[in-house]
């Protein structure tokens, strides 16, 4: 553990040395962040910095093996060393002396990554979730040599110097079952595969989209992003400012909505009540996403309504309500009163109502759900939801409903962000990366993209300003950043159509233009009915495959094929490909799916596909005089071609058409 050796001086010779012009005394109050501890994994083969706060004028000296150097605390106490590269290997001791002597213990020198990004890189092996074999995989992380550091979950409006986190753990049953997943199966092969120490900093949190993760001075060259950057720096900076300044927002945001809401019309009764007529309605049963059942890639208002057939015992007594979780917002009426509202895709609903509104027989429970995006619904388990007595006489609310759609994203005001909120421009990136700087990495793993899938144009843009924005912070040049393309998720569909989660991958596809970086595709294992696939052996896999490839120098397959150049002959397109590595495949030994083509009229229908060689031959006998062809282009794509090392091809498109009309 870490130890700390004060040392008496006196003050009368520190005051003489100082007038004597003499070298700078020791430093007192010396602090440094969170990152370093005992059991810390520092970069192999690069410089090393080690940075802190002390007593201004003061000397800060570090020691690692036989490198050492020293720093004079500024007048903002800061100070920073730079020691010179170490090769892999340890245990070390690290000293900084002052004053005093801080020691940290069992260090390491080896890889260090940082792995980020929203919940499918934050998923843990146990718990939410629950990944492929997790008790198997818990029981058997005995990697000591792995260590593991957790940021814990922070915003601010403006850059912070430390995070959060219970220092660096080696890797155990102990302290694997909360860490990330992929990024723990990404460690673990490199460390497999290198044989020395790695170091993995774990900085995600679910459900964020990527301007939240970058800087303010980058976001400010993005049009779309400039005037909430101004608006951030520009505005209250006490949290008691930001969160009345939230709270009057968010009233204005729901009066907003409500004056909107045709299901409170100006005259008669709202959608909640109890002669209201349904006529028109559509049927859905719950709990379950409302995009897996009808409503695809729908944000904005829905009413759900139910006809409760209560006992007579129950009139007149109080009951209790429990709906599960309800993505994102929802108001919850009985009877036509409302019994209660919350916000939070996660939390589970529980209302109280009153006896007063309880009667035998026919009842009316409506519920209205504000889901701003992604997934939206009643979407927790049948058990999740009922209604009953307090003394446990219950009905299960599971089943069929009746709900009615009243407002598309389209027409619903900007939503507020609250303070504490993680998708605000830049507050991820001033709490959970900007704290990291300078600490030497190797690289970067990330996994994102599902919470900005509905701005996948935008994408484009937002990733590689990322990426950039990252590495001129870090400065350490232009590090590797790898990245996981977007799984397969929600329904599968019968024709070809448009797909915003394949304008995403897309988008991610494209960023492969910025130099070391690299993309893990996982089309192949996603889940339809689950965003968080269980399946993130493979993802830490492929992950790894391009580390070890682009960065470490290994001569091994690591990527599936990609989309490379078309020519049109004979009434069909040739596709062409790099990383056809071994051949191209059509995994299972069954014809090619996927395909879909198109002529002038960009009208696009399933098509015939053959491997030659490193091509597929595509066409079809709708399409006389084919112009573009796309491949796995939908949420959900059914698909199967592969390279004979067993990597997925990415999604692509050959054309840029905007919203095309599918064919049959």
């Amino acid at each position: 553990m870490k130890k700390i050796f004060v040392a008496a001086v006196s003050a009368f010779l520190l005051g003489f040395m100082s007038q004597c012009g003499a070298p700078a005394a020791p430093a007192t109050d010396i602090t440094l962040p969170a990152l370093f501890s005992d059991n810390m994994v520092l970069q192999r083969n690069q410089p090393i910095s080690v940075w802190g706060k002390a007593a201004p004028g003061g000397e800060v000296t570090v020691e690692l093996g036989d490198r050492s150097g020293s720093d004079v605390a500024g007048g903002d106490s800061a100070w920073q060393v730079t020691l010179k590269s170490l090769p892999a290997g340890g245990p070390y001791t690290l000293r900084i002396h002052g004053a005093q002597t801080i020691e940290y213990q069992d260090v390491l020198l080896g890889e260090v990554w940082v792995c980020s990004g929203q919940s499918n890189m934050e998923m843990p092996l146990a718990g939410w979730g629950q990944i492929l074999n997790y008790q198997q995989e818990i029981r058997q992380a005995k990697y000591p040599e792995i260590r593991l550091f957790h940021v814990e979950h922070a915003t601010s409006p403006a850059p912070l110097a430390d995070v959060s986190g219970s220092g660096w753990q080696p890797c155990s049953p102990t302290s694997i079952p909360e860490f990330s997943a992929a990024g723990y199966f990404f460690g673990r092969n490199l460390f497999r595969n290198l044989n020395v120490p790695i170091g993995l900093i774990q900085s995600t949190w679910g459900g964020t989209v990527a301007e939240a993760w970058t800087s303010g001075q980058s976001l400010k060259d993005l049009p779309d992003f400039a005037p909430a950057v101004r608006a951030i720096e520009n505005g209250p900076v006490s949290q008691k400012e930001l969160e009345a300044r939230y709270q009057q927002e968010l009233q204005a945001w729901y009066a907003q909505i409500d004056e909107k809401d045709p299901g409170f019309p100006r005259q008669g009764e709202s959608w909640a009540g109890v002669k209201v007529s349904t006529s028109g309605w559509q049927q859905m049963k719950l709990p379950g996403n409302w995009e897996q059942a009808g409503l695809k890639n729908f944000d904005g208002v829905v009413w759900f309504r139910k006809i409760l057939t209560l006992p007579a015992g129950w009139a007149g007594q109080d009951l209790t309500l429990d709906l599960g979780p309800i993505d994102d917002m929802d108001n919850t009426y009985f009877n036509g009163t409302e019994v209660g509202h919350t916000r939070g895709y996660n939390t589970p609903r529980h209302y109280q109502i009153p006896g007063k509104l309880v009667k035998s027989g026919r009842n009316v429970l409506a519920v209205r759900v504000i889901d701003t995006g992604g997934g939206g619904g009643l979407w927790g388990e049948p058990d999740q939801m009922t209604i009953g007595l307090p003394s446990g006489a219950s009905q299960s609310l599971a089943g069929t409903w009746q709900y009615r759609t009243a407002l598309s994203a389209d027409n619903l005001p900007p939503l507020p962000q609250s303070p504490a909120g993680p998708n605000r421009p830049t507050v991820l990136y001033n709490a959970m990366i900007h704290p990291l700087l300078p600490y030497t990495i190797r690289g970067v793993i990330w996994y994102q993209g599902e919470s900005n899938a509905g701005r996948a144009y935008q994408y484009r843009s937002l990733f590689p300003t990322m990426i950039k924005d990252w590495r001129q912070h870090w400065d350490e040049g232009t590090f590797p950043f790898l990245y996981v393309q977007l799984a397969n998720y929600m329904a599968t569909q019968d024709q070809p159509g448009e797909s915003d989660w394949a304008e995403l991958r897309e988008a991610q596809t494209m960023a492969l233009s910025l130099p070391k970086t690299g993309m893990a595709v996982t089309i192949d294992i996603g889940e339809a009915d689950d965003i968080h696939p269980k399946d993130k052996q493979d993802v830490g896999k492929r992950l790894a495959l391009i580390a070890r490839n682009k960065v470490y120098g290994e001569d091994i397959t690591y990527s599936g094929p990609l989309y490379k150049s078309m020519s049109r002959r004979d009434g069909a397109i040739r596709i062409s490909f790099t990383h056809a590595d071994g051949g191209l495949v059509a995994k299972g030994g069954k014809p090619l799916k996927g395909f879909a083509i198109a002529g002038n009229d960009q009208k696009f229908y399933w098509a015939n596909a053959r491997i030659a060689g490193d091509q597929v031959v595509v066409s079809s006998e709708d399409v006389p005089d084919p112009v573009a062809v796309r491949y796995a282009w939908a949420d959900n794509p059914v698909c199967n071609l592969f390279n004979e090392a067993g990597l997925p091809a990415s999604p692509f498109r050959t054309d840029d058409w905007p919203g095309v009309t599918m064919g049959h």
